[in-house]
């Protein structure tokens, strides 16, 4: 048995017996192996991870068993107990061991169905999993989530607001671009219309902000700049452009708000190709597609997630909602495709949507990867990339590959000037090294999920686009976990 510690002590909080909770499971396991005794062979093959979860809410238990299978679905050796310290109840930690370790000893090919959950699909990776038509609903109902849950979604994520609207990284920002236009200027390269670009403008209250500093220093130098901006803001959702046009006031008439797809900005941006001076995001990429790799002994696997809700939640949904067997899983879809409006009006549907969001769960297990197989590669993003981040990275861990960030830079990255530049606010895992300190997600939040940016798979996938990616730590506000990153282009 190997014991692995994937937290760092200072994300610990002071007071807490760390080291007292570990002993406790070490003793259990190795009791439960001899009364259930557990083969030397699968005693060798197991690991147990310990993780230290920073999120209040995740798709895992407490402790939860990860199978490895090859990829046939045929059952291999190695086998994970993960188990969340932060969580762990002391009084049910023998319990709950037991139950793992029965689990190690089930000898059928694929994980048994557990008695008490009901499943809402298949193991799929995590980027064909559930949560992508929740996460869906989510952004297309988002005032009507906001208005249930009487507060802002930005209220729900961990640091309880978004570092987006601090007003000194505003200045800060509008600083370096007028500096580079000035820069410009200076060299006769000025444009005659000056492109800039905001992804995901949520309430439009961070581009305001910007637009208001950047005229106003404009004004102060009398650059006559902002009479030759066009500022383009680009969203999934209609509804939250509508909002944000709003929002920027009198600086509607020089902007353009276009609904898109953030992972390919150019297929709408197209005849913008090589025009944009400054693009910014802001918690865009953590709400992106991706995939889990896991590198264990040398080899690749790709973490598979089944869903589930506890029986006990089943029956209390059920109850609640009058519906019994598979009605269950096609209230659900109904919800999925229409709306909460579709399950017996707005009211009503959004109780159901949220019961049933609090609920989900996820089993989990490894699917080992073939060389052949690049289902798991970003488009546009080529093995290459993979392999340069996997040249500094540690040989036993598990790490996100941030499919829909990558696709989203290496389809933002040809409109950019060659003087422009790409500015992205977001909680990023800047060194392979940072995925041995700690769960990086995904972290449940009310009807969404964040799970943290490979920074280290941007970096591999910028250097072979021709930038070099830099990241900076958001010093604007003291224990934010938000870093900044910016490209420059290759030498």
């Amino acid at each position: 048995m190997i014991i692995q510690s994937n937290y760092a002590p200072s994300s610990v909080p002071k007071g807490t017996d760390v080291a007292g909770l570990v002993s406790r499971v070490t003793q259990s396991l190795n009791g439960l192996f001899e009364t259930h005794e557990l083969s030397a062979d699968a005693r060798a093959a197991l690991r147990v991870h310990l993780d230290w979860i920073q999120y209040k809410t995740s798709f895992r238990e407490p402790i939860i068993v990860r199978r490895s299978v090859d990829r046939d679905g045929q059952r291999l050796p190695l086998t994970e107990i993960a188990i969340d310290l932060r969580r762990l109840d002391v009084s049910r930690l023998d319990a709950q061991l037991d139950a793992a370790v029965r689990e190690l000893k089930d000898e059928l090919p694929e994980p048994a169905a557990h008695p008490d959950r009901v499943y809402l699909d298949e193991f799929k990776p995590w980027r064909s999993s559930l949560i992508w038509p929740f996460n869906r609903l989510f952004w297309r109902k988002l005032d009507m989530w906001e208005k249930h849950a009487n507060r802002g979604y930005e209220a729900a994520l961990p640091s309880g607001g978004s570092d987006s609207t601090n007003a000194d990284a505003v200045t800060d920002s509008v600083g370096e671009f007028w500096t580079l236009l000035r820069d410009l200027e200076s060299r006769h390269q000025l444009p005659t219309e000056i492109y800039a670009m905001e992804l995901g403008v949520g309430s439009g209250a961070r581009a305001r902000l910007w637009l208001d500093k950047f005229k106003s220093v404009d004004d102060d130098c009398g650059t006559g700049y902002y009479s030759k901006l066009r500022f383009l803001l680009g969203d999934y959702s209609p509804a939250t452009l509508d909002t944000a046009l709003i929002a920027l006031g009198p600086h509607a008439r020089i902007c353009s708000a276009i609904s898109l797809d953030a992972t390919n900005p150019l297929k709408t941006f197209a005849f913008l190709k090589f025009k944009v001076l400054f693009v910014h995001l802001t918690n865009v990429y953590d709400n992106l597609s991706f995939d889990e790799i896991a590198q264990r002994d040398g080899q690749l696997s790709i973490v598979e997630v089944r869903p589930y809700i506890s029986s006990a939640a089943a029956a209390g949904i059920a109850a609640e909602f009058n519906v019994a067997g598979d009605g269950l899983i096609e209230m659900m879809t109904r919800l999925l495709d229409y709306g909460p409006e579709a399950i017996g009006g707005e009211d009503r549907g959004m109780v159901f949507w949220k019961c049933l969001w609090s609920a989900i769960q996820m089993e989990e297990r490894l699917r080992q990867l073939d060389l052949g197989d690049e289902a798991h590669l970003p488009q546009g993003v080529t093995r290459q990339a993979v392999e340069d981040m996997l040249a500094e990275s540690p040989q036993d861990i598990r790490f996100h590959l941030s499919r829909g960030a990558a696709e989203s830079f290496v389809n933002t990255a040809p409109l950019l000037h060659p003087r422009g530049y790409l500015q992205v606010l977001d909680v990023f895992v800047s060194s392979m090294q940072g995925y041995a300190r700690g769960f990086r997600g995904p972290g449940k939040l009310d009807g969404s999920f964040v799970v943290w940016v490979n920074g280290a798979f941007l970096r591999a996938v910028g250097a072979r686009a021709g930038f070099d990616v830099h990241f900076s730590p958001f010093r604007y506000r003291k224990g934010s976990r938000t870093e900044i990153l910016y490209t420059t282009p290759r030498e």
